[in-house]
């Protein structure tokens, strides 16, 4: 819910900063002292199209911060989390207006676009009345709410999911079909690469081996030369090293005798003698196993040829072709048993939307249901609201089989008619601006329970009528309250007195500039202000004891 907003320079506000409550909240004043800037303000915050107009005069920008609570409104949580705005629970939104220049919008601090702050304001608020963010003006929303009110969100998800699936396997489906055209052609080029690389058949360590095979044979009168002149030095020649390091040691042997500080020497001159010999041993056993054989290398030489060039033809590096080798097989596999994979996604794709007919069907049902109780709820609540003889419908227009999708099989539209032989319109067409926000006003008494949206907005939500009419009303809008947060802009007594608090709009003038100043009343100055609206210019005691009794009888009304 809103808990907070801010609102800087902006039209005739100067400053302003106000906390928000639960329940119903009026907004009263006289007229023209600017109580429906706190709504435009509200709406700005929230996406509405901005105007370098709205500025006040002599300032060069206007800024509005609005504050939500989003205990209650898991949707907005996870629209944040999921456009990586979300912080720690709550939410502000802060809009700068210029004089030059674009406006800026941020939300929790972080830039954002003016399509999101209107996504998400859709989420926080909605505002009845002569204004943007009439949700139940659009469509979609009708649909969801009469699903939530007729609880068959469940049945309403199952289908959209449903829908999905058979879109899922209908895309599959032609492409397959699409691609069954070029399969012939794909299929002979398959073959031939498959048969191409399996001939080759490159194993997957072959050409780490080939490589050092070639290096190998490539070098081989040196490895010959230099083995053997080694081999000489160590064990062949005279003297040898081996010969020459077994005499040390027994010289060391004699004098060890002498000295036992000799010892560790002279057994490391017996190893080394033996080290020696043993890499002798070494080297004749490579020297006899070296192959001098030059077709060797010419074979290696052809056979690293063949694979440079395959894998140039192909496209890639020596080591990837084993691994296309599969690829291809795989493709292959799945070409050749195209048809039967063609059969099961038919099958499959007809068994989905089987199954999506019949919830689709089930879900008909079910809202129809749910709109004849919808429809009779909100026209008993215009009979209420001054609109004797109105008439509220819900109406459920089958689309063609073909045209059904993830919202079901029909449209939803939300049909009224204001006034006594008027035919049933679009609820989007009512003309006047306090008929739509008593209708919304009756749909929102009725789905109180089952909205989604935590605050809602009336703003003039009274024009055309009074009297009784306009304390049931305030009636309405208190019970309303007592499930959501409740914001609305009244001329009226009889709505006011039902609020659960008051603030007060006044316009004043401080150094010839005006202002528009709010501020929360209290028992004794709601007194004073629901007396005013009452008896307008003259403040009797009698008006002041009406006010009384009107505001006690809207305490009383809880306790009963």
């Amino acid at each position: 819910m809103l808990t907070h907003i801010l609102i800087q320079d902006l039209a005739i506000v100067s400053r302003l900063e106000l906390d928000c409550a639960r329940g119903l909240t009026a907004l009263t004043g006289e007229t023209g002292a600017g109580k429906s800037i706190l709504v435009d303000a509200l709406g700005l915050a929230l996406g509405d199209k901005a105007d370098a107009t709205t500025i006040r005069a002599g300032q060069e920008r206007a800024e509005v911060v609005a504050s939500f609570d989003l205990t209650h409104c898991p949707s907005a949580r996870d629209w944040l989390a999921a456009a990586a705005l979300d912080d720690e629970g709550d939410c502000i939104v802060r809009r700068v207006i210029v004089r030059t220049g674009r406006s800026r919008a941020f939300v929790n601090g972080r830039p954002a676009s003016g399509s999101q702050l209107k996504d998400l304001g859709d989420l926080l608020v909605d505002i009845h009345g002569q204004h943007a963010h009439q949700s139940l003006l659009r469509p979609n929303d009708q649909r969801a709410l009469l699903d939530a009110y007729g609880g068959h969100t469940t049945l309403a998800a199952a289908v959209a999911m449903a829908f999905r699936d058979y879109r899922t396997l209908d895309r599959q489906l032609t492409e397959l079909e699409t691609a069954r055209a070029e399969r012939a052609e794909r299929l002979d080029l398959l073959r031939f690469q498959v048969e191409e690389l399996a001939v080759l058949a490159l194993r997957p360590d072959e050409l780490t081996t080939l490589d050092q095979e070639h290096r190998r044979l490539s070098n081989l009168g040196r490895l010959q030369e230099t083995t053997a002149r080694v081999l000489a030095q160590l064990a062949e020649s005279e003297p040898a090293i081996e010969d020459q390091l077994r005499s040390a040691a027994v010289d060391l042997a004699e004098l060890a005798a002498i000295d036992p500080g000799l010892t560790e020497p002279r057994e490391l001159l017996e190893t080394a003698a033996i080290h020696a010999h043993e890499a002798a041993s070494a080297l004749r056993h490579y020297l006899d196993g070296l192959d001098l054989d030059p077709a060797a290398l010419a074979t290696v030489e052809t056979r690293l040829a063949q694979v440079h060039d395959l894998a140039r033809k192909y496209r890639c590096v020596p080591a990837q072709l084993p691994e296309l080798l599969a690829t291809r097989r795989a493709e292959l596999r799945t070409l050749e048993t195209a048809d039967q994979s063609l059969d099961e996604l038919r099958t499959r794709r007809e068994a989905v939307w089987g199954f999506f007919s019949t919830q689709a069907t089930a879900l008909t049902a079910a809202r129809s249901a749910a709109a004849a109780r919808l429809g009779e709820t909100v026209t008993g609540a215009m009979q209420e609201l001054g609109m004797a003889g109105g008439l509220f419908a819900v109406q459920l227009e089958r689309f063609p089989p073909e045209a059904a999708g993830a919202g079901g099989a029909e449209r939803v539209e939300f049909m009224v008619s204001a006034n006594p032989g008027q035919p049933l319109q679009r609820l989007a067409r009512v003309a006047s601006g306090g008929e739509l926000s008593r209708i919304s006003l009756g749909i929102q008494v009725a789905t109180a329970e089952v909205g989604s949206v935590p605050t809602l907005v009336f703003d003039e939500v009274d024009v055309g009528i009074g009297g009784g009419v306009a304390e049931i009303v305030g009636r309405q809008l208190r019970r309303l309250g007592s499930a959501r947060q409740v914001l609305c802009v009244t001329h009226l007594p009889q709505v006011a007195a039902q609020a659960h608090q008051q603030l007060r709009v006044r316009k004043e003038t401080l150094d010839g500039a005006t202002h528009t100043r709010v501020e929360p009343l209290d028992e004794a100055t709601r007194l004073e202000e629901v007396a005013r609206m009452l008896g307008g210019t003259e403040i009797t005691r009698r008006t002041r004891d009406h006010a009384s009794e009107m505001l006690s009888r809207a305490l009383a009304a809880d306790r009963t």
